[in-house]
This record gives C-alpha cells, sequence and structure tokens, in this order.
C-alpha cells in the first residue's frame, strides 16, 4: 500500500512538472533560442579566425597550379585545360572546408531561431483560443441579457447587472412655508465594483457637468460621434471609446471593440452606450449621483482589425 502511495505521489509530481513545463514552454523556448543565438554568433566569430588557414593553404595550392602549367617542360603532360579543371577542384575544396567550419554555427543558428518561431507559434495558438473562448463568453453573455430583458424587462436587467440596491436616506427640504424638514427617500445604489466593461460616469470625469442634462447631451453626441467613426474606419476599440468619455484605457480595451461589415456582420455594426443614472457610495459615508455606461461590444476584434 505505501508502494502505491509512493508511486501516485510521484506520478502526481511529474505531471504537475511536466504541465508546469508545458506552459512554460514558450517563454522556454524563447530563452534557449536566444541563449542559441547568441552561442552561434560567438562560435561564428571563432570560425573566423580559421579562414586565413583555408585561405593560405588556397593559396598555395593555386600558386603551385599556375607555377606549372606556366612551366614550358611540363605544357605536354600539363597543359592550360588541366590546369583549369584543378583550379575548380581546389575552390570547391575550399568551399567544402568553409561549409564545414561554419556548419556548427549555422546549425546551431538555424535551431536556435526554429526555437524562437515555435514558440511564437504557440503562444498565437493560445491566443487564437482565448479569443474563441472570449467571443462564445461574450455571446453567451449577450444572449442571457436578451433574455432577462425578454422574459422581466430592462430595469430589472439593469438591477441585475449593476447589482443595484434600494437605499433609504434622510434629506433635508424646504416646504412651502419655508421651513426646513427631514424626510426620507428611497435611492437606487450600484456597487462600484461592477464586472464586466462597465464605467461609471461621476464627478471625477474631466467631462462632468452640473446639470444632468448637459452630462446626457453629451453622452448621446459622444455615442453618434462613435458611430459616425465606427462607419469611417470599420473598426473602433473599446479604449477608443473610453478616451471619447474621458476614462482610462484598460488591456481589455486593446483588442475589444466593435466591426462594421454589413454583408458579414461580426456583431450589431451600430456603437451604444448602455445608460443608467444611479447612486454610487462617496468617501464621505454618504452618495453620489453617477451614470452606470455598459457597451454592446462585439467581443474580440483584433484579427479583423488586422
Amino acid at each position: 500500500m505505501k508502494a502505491n502511495e509512493i508511486m501516485s505521489k510521484a506520478s502526481g509530481a511529474l505531471n504537475k512538472i511536466g504541465f508546469g513545463l508545458k506552459k512554460r514552454s514558450p517563454e522556454i523556448l524563447v530563452a534557449v533560442g536566444v541563449v542559441g543565438t547568441v552561442v552561434s554568433a560567438v562560435m561564428a566569430c571563432k570560425a573566423t579566425t580559421k579562414i586565413n588557414t583555408i585561405l593560405d593553404e588556397t593559396k598555395e595550392q593555386l600558386g603551385k597550379i599556375h607555377e606549372y602549367a606556366g612551366n614550358p617542360d611540363a605544357a605536354e603532360k600539363y597543359n592550360a585545360e588541366d590546369a583549369k579543371k584543378d583550379t575548380a577542384i581546389v575552390y570547391a575544396q575550399t568551399g567544402v572546408k568553409l561549409a564545414k567550419l561554419y556548419a556548427p554555427a549555422v546549425g546551431l543558428g538555424i535551431l536556435s531561431i526554429s526555437s524562437i518561431l515555435a514558440s511564437n507559434n504557440i503562444l498565437r495558438k493560445r491566443n487564437m483560443a482565448i479569443s474563441a473562448a472570449l467571443a462564445a463568453a461574450t455571446q453567451d453573455f449577450k444572449d442571457y441579457r436578451n433574455c432577462v430583458i425578454e422574459r422581466f424587462g430592462k430595469e430589472v436587467d439593469h438591477q441585475l447587472r449593476y447589482n443595484i440596491k434600494a437605499e433609504e436616506i434622510e434629506e433635508t427640504v424646504t416646504d412651502e412655508k419655508g421651513k426646513e424638514k427631514k424626510v426620507k427617500k428611497s435611492i437606487e445604489v450600484a456597487d462600484p465594483n461592477a464586472s464586466g466593461y462597465v464605467k461609471y460616469f461621476t464627478r471625477s470625469n474631466p467631462y462632468w457637468e452640473k446639470d444632468s442634462s448637459y452630462v446626457e447631451m453629451f453622452l448621446r453626441s459622444q455615442q453618434n460621434y462613435a458611430n459616425d467613426k465606427l462607419k469611417a474606419t470599420g473598426h473602433l476599440t473599446l479604449n477608443d471609446v473610453y478616451d471619447m468619455l474621458g476614462f482610462h484605457d484598460s488591456k481589455a480595451g486593446m483588442v475589444v471593440g466593435w466591426i462594421y461589415d454589413l454583408d458579414h456582420p461580426n456583431g450589431d455594426n451600430y456603437v451604444e452606450f448602455d445608460v443608467k443614472k444611479v447612486n454610487l457610495p462617496n468617501e464621505q459615508g454618504g452618495y453620489e449621483e453617477a451614470y452606470a455606461i455598459d457597451f454592446n461590444v462585439d467581443g474580440n476584434i483584433y484579427n479583423e482589425m488586422i
């Protein structure tokens, strides 16, 4: 029993090591390729120092051929045609010697470059797999939201999307007689850490204005501008839209966005800001007005964009 347990643990450890090596194979291949390239360059430099020896031997052999061919006494036994053939043989032998001299460096260089290319191929396949998974997840999420909207309505979808909860607060109001009194009011408070590509347009945004009608007009105009740009360029990244609205770029925003193609639609063929006015907790323990903005991105458009 103990022997089986030891074998099982050893097998598990080997599997973990094998998985780790497979996971890190691109980095390992690149490291091997870089080291191999450097070593091949050093070997080539070292081989270059031996070229003069080979060339000197070649000059010596060619000198003997020319000397013998130019000797009138040997003209009958060794003519110009013989000298030409021997010269070709000497050059061929020299080429072989040079090839053998640089063969180890060239071979190692080829293997090193192949290692780097293999690493790139692995990463490319992994990126394609990630892109496919992201596209499937994005579509599934869209389908799920459409089902929620169809069955329960847009308001329920917003409550689930932004994790909105009703909170009761007290505020001071002035009645018709000019007297101040405190009244309780229910407000919708959203989760500031909503997942996905949601952004909150708050007073910290450089385009924020106290007048809510101005903010809503700004968001509509930027949405129209985003659609015009999408039609003009054929593609639009989420970071492009973030920049229009005064938000910071994101890593996902570099490859996620929209594609405009009427013949082969990749998505909706238009940009839409799903905007809802909410409240967010602030640092003072109270709440501040904000606009939750979600985006109808098509998903990963990197390959289509290229």
